[in-house]
């Protein structure tokens, strides 16, 4: 084995060595004039767009209460193809309404080979009652309709350097949207892993794509399985009934240990499953979770300051040369007031993952949870903070960044 690395070693010293010639030699045949443009920026832009302008080509429902809505390049307004992603990732929607710019993340449900070659992208939408964007693309979404989307973002993907070769995905309700992204694309591309999905629903209406996640697991049996568990079952219903409980995962999973788990559903699944999960005695690295989204009740948390609850307060903004006093509830996100009052920085997952929202609390108190508070030490320390996972607990001044979408 030393002789072996001693080989390596001169190995790799003999291509150092005639590397710096040749790098002489290329330096001296290079053109004298400068270079007007950045191959590789350009590239960059055109795999990781901040803006791309798509057109709603399809409609359909999908399920109680969800709509797929399948989105295509808008050629006209400037967007050539959809930028390339990876299977479970999301687009941060950039909607106008009422005058209010919003920005809303949806896993993509269909696969990157969907979106190859001048493709398209396919995003699932339940109605909730009371949902800004929801209800405002049920009423208003339509063939034709064009819409504003971030470029995919998000690390909810299999990575084979960090992940078991084996996948456990929990999907909730609408949560099974990024795990039919990433079945779809074992098939298409033979990945070499097994997936074994675990679907948990209320009732039997309300199970998206069926037929999909069942052709998926026949195409592929030895690599993909697929159980649906529901909580409201029907007369007709004849399989496993229930929660997702640590001992119907291992029912339908098989022994934890060696796998990874994915979860992505609402966020009371996210804390059923934390206690149950804690009974296999998994390394960290071994659980993965989808972004948590904003938080219906933040003052339900323990952490959460009593006095606080059901107050308003005020937030002075600063943005660019301007600066604005404008209302801010403490049940909502400092994000959400920023919005009403047309006020709209920079965000996409909304969950205070990706950054893109990050701003400077100079003075005040706000509220983050401490299980989704993904800020570096640093940042604390310098007083940055995310508008999307904070709640302002006093009176606050902020500056924020401009939108540049």
């Amino acid at each position: 084995m030393s002789e072996l690395i001693k080989f390596d070693g001169l190995k790799d010293m003999a291509a150092l060595l005639e590397l710096l010639p040749e790098r002489k030699k290329r330096m001296k045949q290079a053109s004298a004039e400068p270079q007007t443009g950045d191959a590789m920026a350009a590239l960059a832009r055109a795999l990781h767009p901040d803006i791309q302008r798509l057109v709603i080509a399809d409609v359909r429902q999908e399920a109680a209460g969800a709509r797929v809505f399948r989105l295509v390049p808008d050629k006209e307004s400037g967007t050539a193809a959809p930028a390339v992603f990876r299977a479970g990732q999301y687009l941060s929607l950039k909607i106008d309404i009422s005058g209010v710019r919003v920005a809303r993340p949806y896993s993509i449900s269909s696969s990157p080979a969907d979106a190859a070659d001048g493709g398209f992208y396919e995003i699932t939408i339940r109605k909730k009652d009371g949902g800004f964007l929801s209800e405002h693309a049920w009423k208003e979404w339509r063939v034709g309709t064009r819409i504003e989307a971030s470029g995919p973002a998000g690390f909810f993907c299999v990575e084979p350097l960090r992940d078991a070769r084996h996948i456990v995905g929990l999907a909730g309700g609408s949560g099974i949207t990024p795990f039919r992204s990433m079945l779809k694309d074992i098939v298409e591309t033979g990945a070499d892993v097994k997936f074994t999905l675990l679907y948990g629903v209320n009732r039997p209406d309300e199970i998206m794509f069926k037929n999909d996640l069942e052709s998926f697991a026949a195409q592929a049996p030895d690599r993909i399985s697929v159980h649906f568990v529901c909580c409201e079952p029907d007369a007709a219903w004849c399989g496993p009934t229930g929660f997702l409980t640590a001992d119907s995962i291992r029912k339908l999973a098989g022994d934890p240990a060696g796998k990874s788990f994915f979860i992505c559903g609402p966020q009371a699944m996210y804390s059923f499953l934390e206690t149950e999960l804690k009974q296999f005695d998994l390394p960290k690295r071994r659980i993965r979770r989808e972004v948590f989204g904003e938080t219906a009740d933040v003052s339900a948390h323990p952490d959460y300051p009593a006095d606080a609850a059901g107050k308003s307060f005020s937030m002075t903004v600063h943005c660019g040369s301007e600066t604005t006093v404008i209302p801010a509830k403490a049940s909502e996100s400092a994000l959400v007031a920023l919005e009403r009052a047309g006020i709209a920085p920079p965000s996409e997952c909304r969950s205070g993952e990706c950054g893109f929202c990050a701003s400077i609390l100079m003075n005040g108190k706000v509220f983050v949870i401490p299980e989704t508070d993904r800020r570096r030490l640093a940042a604390k320390k310098f007083d940055v903070f995310h508008p999307c996972s904070s709640y302002p607990v006093s009176d606050i001044e902020v500056k924020v960044p401009l939108d540049k979408g």
